[in-house]
């Protein structure tokens, strides 16, 4: 084992031949990241992937190439834009931000100025003010936790072992260059020390390693047992009068808030009735995995009698199935045929 102190120095030296071409990120030695594409990308990059974050990024950043462009966005736009990308209140935090942003001025280059405006938290403070604004500010994601948990052959499980992480992260932070030390860090957990099968064979900091000499280094983080999650059942009526289909705006606030959807009750704890007299078919039941909850949602379709009394009817010919969340969007597409038999053309596809 040589000297931690080392650690920022090496990796660093490994980030700058080995860094990823990142669509929000600029590579080594080339100036200073934008503040506005660093906050779009991390808002986004919460509990989702890279790879399905890349073109909506790219979507994005060509509508609204500036947080001021966002800013002036109506809500509606930028929520169907987000539609299929999950957990919508990051995207209603994404529309308030911005206007506030764009009310300053400029991002604050703070971490403590970053973490006043809305929908922006310890994480993605620090990773603006470090990214961005070249601060001090140790960033610490799923990546960074499992790197730390090895380099230092921690045992607690998470989350318990947070904090631990969190302040053993803190001191391998350099002074120098934080931003795109966090950034190696990020770099290193997704390319070489992964949760299965680490690399460790060309990991650039192997000698530092202290699970990887213990022999561990596949076991760390270790994590608590997961709880099941509960089940629970739902109804969404997806209801057609002369060439349209029925649609609302959820609630902003709630589950799916502020996207287009079809009427539903039960699994977001609603009790309503049918949003208008028909004879409602069931057609089948669609699943789907929330982050606390799964549930079974029986799909319903009819041909409406009467004036609806929810919602508003869209032509099927300007209605467009990838403003729809992806729940909405499976029983769009269990829904679709029989919409195709009825009208006697093709309906709108799903993505």
């Amino acid at each position: 084992m040589r000297d931690l102190a080392e650690i920022p120095t090496e990796l660093l030296a490994w980030y700058d031949r080995h860094a990823r071409i990142l669509p929000w990120r600029v590579p080594p030695g080339q100036g200073r990241a934008d503040p506005y594409r660093v906050w779009l990308s991390e808002v986004m990059l919460q509990q989702t992937t890279v790879a399905a974050v890349k073109s909506y990024f790219e979507r994005f950043t060509s509508l609204w190439p500036t947080v001021h462009d966002l800013a002036a966005a109506e809500d509606a736009q930028v929520m169907a834009e987000w539609a299929g990308l999950g957990y919508y209140a990051r995207a209603r935090n994404l529309i308030a931000c911005a206007r506030k942003v764009s009310e300053l001025g400029a991002f604050p280059d703070t971490r403590e100025g970053l973490a006043a405006l809305p929908g922006i938290g310890p994480y993605t403070s620090a990773a603006i003010a470090a990214i961005a604004f070249d601060q001090p500010e140790t960033v610490v994601d799923g990546n960074v936790e499992r790197v730390t948990a090895r380099l230092f052959a921690v045992e607690t499980p998470l989350p318990a072992a947070k904090p631990e992480l969190v302040a053993l992260a803190t001191g391998l932070t350099p002074a120098g260059r934080p931003g795109d030390f966090a950034q190696a860090m990020m770099d290193l957990g997704a390319t070489i020390c992964t949760p299965r099968s680490p690399a460790c064979g060309i990991c650039p900091v192997i000698s530092h390693c202290s699970a990887r000499a213990k022999g561990i280094a596949a076991e760390l983080p270790r994590k608590m047992p997961k709880k099941a999650r509960p089940l629970r059942q739902g109804m969404v009526w997806i209801g057609f009068d002369k060439g349209a289909v029925l649609v609302e705006t959820r609630p902003d606030k709630g589950l799916l808030g502020g996207t287009l959807a079809f009427p539903s009750t039960g699994w977001d704890g609603s009790d309503v009735p049918p949003p208008a007299s028909a004879d409602w078919r069931e057609i089948g039941i669609v699943r789907h995995v929330f982050t606390h909850f799964s549930l079974d949602l029986t799909v319903m379709t009819a041909e409406l009698t009467a004036a609806p009394e929810r919602g508003s009817l869209t032509p099927l010919g300007t209605f467009s199935p990838d403003a729809l969340p992806g729940l909405m969007r499976k029983a769009w597409a269990l829904a679709r045929p029989a919409t195709s038999r009825r009208h006697g053309k093709p309906s709108p596809d799903t993505p």
